[in-house]
């Protein structure tokens, strides 16, 4: 049997980066792009990709300079130094505690939703969310191999229903709506901007695929690029479908009413006049809550393994899933709607780990490795447009919270 053949497939990590990056929070791409509209939202989503495609690959070159396991805590300090490893540790922290703190939150519905429609079980909210944090958590402690296979399975059920529930509005698409041009619409490129970093958010997951494939750096490329490739074309098409049906105008009372995703599937089900559009929707957004939930939290779990030095024996994984998973699942029983307060800060604590560290990483570990096996192309010219990329990130954050910005409402 060769090498390539031993290896373990490409399938678990692209799982892994797609369902990191694919969640509920695409719902709200359409709304964000109501202003922009569909044109200039699509230039803007092939850019996004690009940059953070390119960015997460400088966590991956700098990573492979130290031992499988090792994540950001390790390298971070090691390139830049104690006082960025403080700062990029907190920021990684909050961003993957939050984030699963809100998954937690938010899919113990579909616990009591699934029990009460197949078995006519009604649980407590309380009770409903620790079986879905539980349930969730024990993939995790078991292997990053497991949460691979059971994201595919996840993924793929998010991909059909994604299908299932698009098929019919496809046809129904209006190229006038989709293509409107009356007016210049790229002054609300600026607010979108950031919403674009969060929908390839899969950066903290780079380490765990070097923990799970070693050392092997074009095929973790390989799952890293056809990852995003997938979530950039779910996005694409989601895009195209809402755009495409519901005009800029009526996304006006869907922005007033806060742009949930109630309110998104029932504007798409007047349009299709189809009672199982709802329920095909909600049940890609339980697909895509599983599995972005695993994709995240896989991320903080090695994370707080590199962190505390905590080694891989059952009882390690044990102690690191208690770290792990005890907080946010306590903040998400009980705390349901604390979220709304935190995640407005989530995005712009992500440009940190997303642009600004992969981008200073890198170009250290360069000086300090001189020439590795495995370089990122762009050279020096990337590393600074991801730093430029991220000062303008900050920047429309900081606009926006200011009311400087235009927004489409």
């Amino acid at each position: 049997m060769t090498k390539e053949e031993k290896m373990p497939s490409k399938l678990v990590g692209t799982s892994i980066i797609a369902g990191a990056a694919i969640g509920a929070g695409m719902f709200s791409l359409p709304v964000v792009s109501s202003g922009m509209w569909f044109s200039w939202a699509m230039l803007l989503m092939i850019i996004s990709w690009l940059l953070l495609y390119h960015s997460a690959l400088m966590i991956l070159e700098t990573n492979l300079n130290y031992p499988r396991g090792s994540s950001f805590d390790t390298f971070v300090k090691d390139t830049l130094g104690n006082g960025w490893n403080i700062f990029n540790g907190i920021t990684l922290a909050f961003v993957l505690y939050v984030l699963t703190y809100a998954y937690i939150s938010g899919g113990g519905s579909i616990v009591s939703h699934t029990l009460e429609v197949s078995v006519g079980l009604t649980l407590p909210p309380i009770i409903a969310g620790l079986v879905f944090a539980i349930g969730l958590a024990a993939i995790v402690y078991i292997s990053t191999a497991f949460v691979g296979r059971m994201n595919a399975i996840f993924v793929g059920g998010m991909i059909i229903t994604f299908i299932l529930s698009l098929g019919d509005l496809t046809f129904r698409i209006k190229l006038p709506v989709l293509f409107d041009t009356k007016l210049s619409y790229a002054p609300y490129l600026l607010a979108a901007i950031p919403y674009f970093l969060a929908s390839f958010g899969i950066h903290a997951t780079v380490p765990s695929l070097m923990k799970y494939y070693g050392k092997e750096p074009e095929r973790i490329r390989d799952c890293i690029f056809y990852g995003t490739a997938i979530s950039l074309v779910v996005y694409s098409l989601w895009l195209l479908v809402t755009q495409g049906n519901i005009s800029r105008e009526e996304f006006k009372p869907i922005i007033a009413s806060g742009g949930n995703i109630g309110d998104m599937v029932g504007a798409l089900s007047d349009v299709a006049q189809n009672k199982s559009l709802s329920a095909a929707i909600n049940a890609f957004a339980n697909f895509a809550i599983v599995s972005s939930f695993l994709g995240v939290s896989i991320g903080l779990f090695d994370f707080i393994a590199d962190k505390f030095n905590i080694d891989d024996s059952p009882l390690g994984r044990l102690k690191t899933a208690a770290i792990t998973f005890v907080p946010p699942t306590i903040g998400g029983v009980f705390f349901p709607n604390g979220f709304l307060y935190a995640i407005g800060l989530v995005g712009l604590f992500g440009v940190v780990m997303a642009t600004i560290i992969p981008a200073l990483c890198v170009r250290a570990s360069r000086k300090k490795f001189a020439r590795s096996g495995f370089r990122v192309r762009g050279g020096n010219t990337l590393v600074i447009i991801i730093l430029l990329y991220a000062v303008i990130l900050i920047g429309c954050y900081i606009f926006s919270a200011l009311g400087i910005l235009p927004v489409y409402s």
